[in-house]
């Protein structure tokens, strides 16, 4: 399947050419397999700083979850650098605690630096629905201020409205370093970047195998497609879900998870404007959580919900519609016109994993629901590694990256079961 899903993203996104099929034999200093934002981002840096780089992507730029996520610029880990302090120690979390806020950064000079038109917008709002939730909340912003994020507002009941015209939360936290992006835009603009300072792009050239070479002190990879190959000197493996079993020391370590997305009709101006009079993007924070915003063209869009294993429910809109219902009343004579979904990578312990294998073969994946920025973050420190500069790559690599329990029979089952839980404590307020 080559072909975008019917998105709101696909229908708005305007497009241009085609990128060329891999075709025959070629020769390059880095290959990077997947075009999503692991894949771009990483090109990119390294193009610029003098490398030969061929990127392949096995369907279309963006098709995967970059091309179809709530284009949520969310800063921090899926794991809070608490969580980190006390499993890995306080010199690993200092370090990531480091980073934590880097991603948006990197996106953010993206579109600068190649006059990126995504529809980006400044600002994101965390909605609480009790006052444990907020206490949480004002945690987070403490710890969040310790790693230089001092762009943090808690918002109290009275002030809601302000954010998002809803009666659904008792308060919340503004994040001022966050924001939103067409994310399908933004991917097609780097990887028109990409392209513009000499980097190759090959679309519909799915990678089916890969032999890491030696002769003498000499290593390389040979990366096959249908209908070409890339030798490299070195591979970056960027595919996150889409990437199959094509490396299965890799597959083993993470779970693909489906999340849904749905948008209404093009809304009355007045109307768009005074659901999230903010204009920023909004997640509650719920551990199976939802998140929505006002597109550029007056669109309600409005994400949750999680499918373990990858896929989706029967009918998204079915889904969706009540949550959007509950939290904006009005829309209940408001039709949907696109309804789609997307796989994210999960990992055992919800930290990204970037990681070599050998000495050829760089990866990062299992950004677990946080990919938009750490994604951009993963890429800056491959390219920092790949160019001699470890450290930062390493306080990474060294985290434990677990195989699931039971392998693919059992990874979904024990998931769900933990999901379950942790949905009845969001429904009872625990």
């Amino acid at each position: 399947m080559s072909q975008y899903p019917d998105s709101y993203y696909a229908a708005s996104s305007n497009r241009g050419d085609d990128y060329p099929q891999l075709m025959g034999e070629h020769s390059t200093d880095i290959c990077v397999v997947g075009g999503g934002y692991s894949g771009l981002s990483t090109a990119i840096a390294l193009q610029e700083k003098g490398y030969q780089v061929t990127l392949l992507e096995g369907a279309k730029i963006g098709f995967g979850a970059s091309g179809r996520n709530g284009g949520q610029l969310v800063n921090s880990f899926s794991r809070d650098i608490d969580h980190i302090e006390k499993h890995y120690g306080q010199t690993t979390a200092q370090a990531l605690g480091d980073m934590a806020f880097e991603g948006a950064d990197c996106i953010r000079d993206l579109i600068k630096r190649y006059n990126i038109d995504c529809d980006y917008k400044q600002g994101g709002f965390f909605a609480a629905f009790t006052d444990k939730q907020m206490k949480g909340l004002a945690d987070k912003k403490a710890l969040w201020e310790r790693f230089g994020n001092n762009k943090l507002e808690l918002i109290d009941g009275n002030k809601v409205k302000n954010i998002v015209d809803t009666d659904a939360y008792v308060g919340g936290l503004v994040d001022n370093h966050c924001g939103h992006i067409h994310p399908l835009k933004l991917a097609l603009g780097e990887a028109a970047a990409l392209a513009s300072i000499g980097g190759k792009v090959f679309e519909k050239s799915k990678v089916i195998d890969i032999k890491q070479m030696k002769e003498g002190l000499n290593e390389s990879v040979i990366v096959k497609t249908a209908q070409g190959q890339v030798t490299a000197k070195t591979l970056v493996l960027a595919g996150n879900a889409y990437m199959g079993n094509l490396q299965p020391e890799l597959a083993k370590k993470s779970m693909p998870c489906g999340t849904q997305i749905v948008t209404t009709e093009v809304l009355p101006e007045a109307l768009a404007k005074s659901l999230i009079p903010s204009q920023y993007c909004v997640e509650d924070v719920n551990y199976k959580l939802d998140y929505y915003r006002v597109t550029a063209d007056n669109r309600l869009l409005f994400g949750g919900g999680v499918t373990y294993g990858g896929g989706d429910p029967a009918s998204i809109k079915n889904f969706l519609k009540p949550h959007m219902d509950k939290i904006f009343p009005a829309m209940k004579d408001y039709k949907i016109d696109y309804a789609w979904g997307g796989d994210f990578l999960l990992t055992m312990s919800r930290l990204p994993q970037l990681g070599k294998i050998g000495n050829t073969i760089y990866y990062t994946q299992g950004y677990s629901g946080h990919g938009v920025n750490t994604s951009h973050l993963g890429g800056k420190l491959l390219a920092e590694t790949i160019c001699g500069e470890h450290s930062r790559f390493e306080v990474f690599a060294n985290l434990p990256h677990y195989n699931f329990p039971g392998g693919r029979l059992l990874r979904v089952p024990a998931v769900m079961m933990g999901a379950w839980y942790y949905g009845v404590r969001d429904k009872l307020g625990i």
